[in-house]
């Protein structure tokens, strides 16, 4: 996938560095000393640690730590569409109803970009990758629920979505919301470009069904889903 959107985080310019040096002895010594950077990254005026300098340290890694406890944390009642919060993975498991969203596809599919219906989907994902899968209704989705092929370009048989070019960046403080949010804008506002090692999710041929989907209107045709040997329940293992 191509992203098509620039969502680029914050840009960050090397100020300064620190050296530490320690004794051979039993009981081991330590010297720290602070170098300044200068415009091209080379560390120059090299110094013993200031107490000014180790105060602003310290309050740069404790607002890190803060960002970090603050990362999925709910803004508010947790919506119905969360299914799963996987702390320790820092992972997610939720899904969306059925919708009327816009795509995007590479000029070499034929597909014009546009408006089309998609089905309900099932989302996992952290900070580094996505899966997706699709659902044959609208209802929450228990453990039992089966999962089928999610029906679009660039996604793995496994359900892996290949990001491409994509710039995927999400805050270490992201709270639930703006973690999930930010995954399907990355998904739905990126071309949708290739069939991944031949895998055609669908009963059919894809390009015939976005194309079909975009000019129409038409109601996604759930008929045309395909069914993996997999349930929700086998993404929470």
């Amino acid at each position: 996938m191509e992203n098509i959107k620039q969502d680029l985080g914050t840009l960050y310019h090397p100020t300064s560095a620190l050296v530490f040096y320690q004794t051979n002895d039993r009981i081991k010594n330590v010297y720290v000393e602070h170098f300044d950077m200068d415009t091209n990254g080379n560390p120059i005026n090299a110094h013993p640690l200031t107490i000014r300098e180790a105060k602003f340290l310290s309050k740069a890694l404790h607002i890190e730590t803060k960002r970090s406890r603050e990362f999925l944390k709910p803004q508010n009642i947790l919506s119905e569409n969360i299914l799963h919060i996987n702390p320790s993975k820092g992972s997610v498991l939720w899904h969306t109803k059925g919708q009327n969203i816009k795509l995007f596809f590479s000029e070499s599919l034929g597909i014009p970009n546009g408006m089309a219906q998609v089905p309900a989907l099932l989302w996992s994902a952290n900070k580094q990758s996505l899966v997706i899968f699709a659902l044959s209704s609208d209802r929450r989705p228990t453990e039992k629920t089966v999962l089928y092929h999610a029906p679009f370009f660039n996604i793995y048989e496994s359900g892996s979505v290949c990001m491409g070019t994509v710039d995927v960046n999400i805050k270490n403080s992201a709270s639930i919301e703006e973690f999930t949010q930010a995954w399907q804008n990355y998904f739905f506002n990126s071309y949708f470009s290739h069939l991944m090692n031949g895998h055609n999710p669908i009963k059919g041929n894809l390009v015939n069904l976005w194309n079909e989907l975009i000019s129409t209107g038409n109601p996604f045709p759930k008929k045309l889903l395909k069914k993996t040997n997999r349930t929700l329940k086998d993404l929470l293992l």
